[in-house]
């Protein structure tokens, strides 16, 4: 492998770590402060892909259809936990994985009937084509490199707002003593509802900024919210910053490992072969590391303060 594919592979692998931890850090919030099992999640990042296309063919402006988006999904996802979540708060966990699992369907089919089963695509906003040089040999799309920094922006934010910041305060302690939180007057109630509404909006952001570089279909967020779930078991439940180092050993493991994998591989089946087996035996890894984790570090890589 030469180092020019070497250095596309690994940005590759960051930007898609980045999408992940954008979806993963809303989730871990959700089920770390709520204890609440929401299927949902990856959907919601669907919502974000379809809000951005349907924006954009109302403005012809990615800027402004992004920002519309963003804020269209903020209001959907705080719509969903009045009408919907905080319902199933208090119901057992099954409940809750069968409630949103209706949702999904729900919200897939409707996608299909709105916007057709075909696959849309948006073009990135002209000010981000184009790209880059970094080498002699190399030149990396300057929208994936938004991407990727788009995603640290979020997490300074994140890890600055949860441990600097009283509303950060009150969602650490809400994690591990909701109850002695409510005893002292916070109501816990919207606290749960500003957690839910946020963990919406950066999942719906993560489908806005994969729009351009990804396919918009429904049942986009079915599949990547089981790699979603697999990063926060990893870096551990209500853990922003466990969330972020999963998010990026899970990114650079799969797209690495499904390169090394198949020229492994070729080195001993035919090139067909290989191209067919090696990304699904590379798949595999990420599994591999988090049965690993369970093993070892059962409360993940960084585990939340105050979990038991």
């Amino acid at each position: 492998m030469s180092m020019t594919l070497f250095l596309i592979l690994c940005l590759n692998g960051l930007q898609y770590g980045m999408l992940l931890f954008l979806i993963a850090a809303g989730l871990t919030l959700v089920f770390g402060v709520m204890g609440f099992i929401n299927l949902a999640h990856g959907v919601q990042y669907m919502v974000g892909a379809y809000l951005v296309f349907a924006y954009v063919q109302l403005t012809g402006n990615f800027v402004w259809a992004a920002l519309f988006s963003v804020c269209t999904a903020l209001v959907f996802g705080l719509l969903l936990e009045y009408l919907i979540f905080r319902h199933l708060y208090t119901r057992s966990h099954l409940d809750q994985v069968l409630a949103t699992f209706g949702i999904i369907i729900f919200l897939n089919e409707l996608a299909k009937v709105v916007f057709g089963p075909t696959t849309l695509s948006i073009a990135p906003p002209e000010f981000l084509s184009g790209s880059i040089q970094l080498t002699e040999t190399l030149r990396y799309p300057v929208y994936r490199f938004f991407t990727i920094v788009a995603g640290l922006a979020v997490a300074l934010a994140l890890f600055f707002t949860v441990s600097y910041t009283r509303i950060g305060m009150l969602i650490r302690a809400g994690a591990t003593t909701p109850e002695m939180v409510s005893a002292l007057g916070v109501n816990i109630q919207q606290l749960f509802m500003i957690v839910f509404g946020v963990g919406a909006m950066l999942a719906g952001f993560a489908g806005i900024i994969a729009a351009p570089i990804f396919a918009i279909e429904p049942g986009m967020g079915d599949n990547i919210l089981i790699v979603v779930f697999v990063v926060i078991i990893i870096g551990g439940i209500g853990s922003i910053g466990g969330a972020f180092v999963a998010s990026l050993l899970v990114g650079l493991i799969d797209t690495l490992g499904r390169s090394f994998a198949t020229i492994i591989l070729s080195e001993v089946f035919s090139p067909s072969f290989a191209n067919q087996i090696g990304p699904a035996l590379a798949s595999m890894l990420i599994y591999i590391l988090m049965a690993a984790i369970l093993v070892f570090r059962p409360k993940g890589l960084l585990p939340a303060k105050g979990v038991p």
